[in-house]
């Protein structure tokens, strides 16, 4: 009789019983944390078979430990709390695909330089003006830029504390929300963002230190897109990210590769790990995203002396994709401040956290331009009509964004096919 097959179960079975981690549906990243954390909780991200909701539901509420946290559809997954010693057994169910650690993300912000300088686009006769562009940050509080003379903060989406009327408690949000869409009420027009008239849906997922869970980031993207008809939300800024873990795409990356399929034109900061090369952040290593640097433009009347700000990533990826697409000004850029008792309603920060609102505010404009335009489309112009710096492609990309060559190419007749 032939006992081979017996053999190799047995010797199969003995191996996962001395080394029970060694599981292609377990994170080789997650087991580390497995191992030491024991019954305390810690967030997972549990992908599925493709079974429905309600099927994951049934078989999720046999384990009464177990926390959802967020369905993910966007990416066919959960995110779940659960003791870590459980995982293991969660890994094991059919219904299940894989499971990856739910990650922390953080704002892409240079701390170290916050001196005032009055840049700004010369007025043009676009706005914006009705095109909805989701700011996944830490918030947006109704600053007078953005509600004055009327409000165009027309939604706020809160998975951090849950509330319900539009906040900031760190003020990164509300800086990346004015570099788009501030229209300069506060000071006569001084200080006013790329769009204008842009409106603005505020959907917080960072907490007041700046710093979030990814599959909050993923619940918000999955928001947005679930909303992007009633609020016309036609792009989505993701001034935040993370160090890459490994060569494979995270579940923040395959959600703004998801959201970009269906459609949305998604800017993403290329992260602040500069000057070393292959330093681009998650989600921005995406290929099919707009992936920005940051430029520091010293003399914003001419562009002979800009340089590529030392802290901004270079790429190309880990994969060997070029990155980053484009740079924009990300130095000592003056954006709005939360509103204080002192009255400081401006203030100036640095950082692809920066740069990236930039291009945001530009796709809205091109939206605008272009109403049929696909999110390629506005990829494909931006890159076009980028002003070539001189410098290597993995650190400018295409070059800097030239908002003047964008409206030349519409009142050109321009336009992708």
């Amino acid at each position: 009789m032939d006992y081979s097959r017996e053999i190799l179960l047995l010797l199969l079975l003995k191996n996962l019983m001395t080394n029970p981690y060694r599981r292609a549906s377990i994170d080789p990243g997650l087991v580390p944390r497995i191992k030491r954390s024991g019954s305390e909780r810690i967030p997972i991200i549990l992908y599925h078979k493709g079974h429905s909701l309600s099927h994951m539901e049934k078989c999720l509420c046999r384990h009464p430990d177990v926390k959802l946290k967020h369905h993910l559809p966007i990416i066919k997954a959960v995110a779940l709390e659960v003791p870590a010693r459980m995982v293991q057994e969660l890994a094991v169910l059919d219904e299940v695909e894989y499971v990856t650690s739910d990650t922390k993300v953080f704002i892409h912000m240079d701390v170290a330089r916050e001196t005032i300088r009055e840049d700004r686009v010369d007025p043009i006769k676009y706005t914006g003006k009705g095109v909805g562009v989701a700011v996944i940050d830490t918030g947006v509080a109704p600053h007078p830029d953005l509600v004055e003379p009327s409000n165009r903060i027309i939604a706020f989406k809160d998975y951090v504390n849950q509330k319900k009327e539009p906040y900031d408690d760190n003020g990164h949000g509300t800086h990346v929300a004015g570099c788009i869409a501030g229209n300069g009420f506060s000071s006569d027009g001084k200080y006013s963002g790329i769009a204008p008239k842009a409106n603005i849906i505020a959907i917080k997922t960072l907490n007041s230190e700046g710093s979030g869970d990814s599959s909050d980031v993923i619940a918000a993207i999955q928001w947005a897109l679930d909303n992007r008809a009633r609020y016309n939300i036609k792009v989505l800024n993701l001034s935040l990210g993370s160090r890459p873990q490994s060569l494979s795409y995270s579940p923040i990356d395959k959600a703004v590769s998801a959201a970009w399929e269906r459609g949305m034109t998604v800017i993403c900061a290329a992260g602040n790990e500069g000057p070393g090369r292959q330093t681009i952040s998650s989600p921005g290593i995406c290929p099919e995203v707009i992936t920005v640097g940051a430029l520091d433009d010293r003399d914003p009347t001419h562009t002979k002396d800009d340089t590529i700000a030392t802290f901004s990533s270079r790429g190309p990826t880990k994969r060997m994709v070029a990155k980053p697409d484009i740079v924009a000004p990300g130095v000592n850029i003056i954006s709005l401040a939360v509103p204080s008792r002192d009255n400081v309603l401006y203030k100036s920060l640095s950082g692809t956290s920066m740069a990236t609102p930039i291009v945001s505010g530009c796709a809205a404009l091109i939206h605008e331009m272009f109403p049929d335009y696909t999110n390629q489309q506005v990829k494909e112009l931006m890159m076009s009509t980028a002003k070539d710096l001189n410098y290597p492609s993995y650190a400018q990309g295409k070059g800097l964004i030239d908002l003047a060559a964008i409206v030349k190419a519409r009142e050109g007749g321009v336009a992708y096919q």
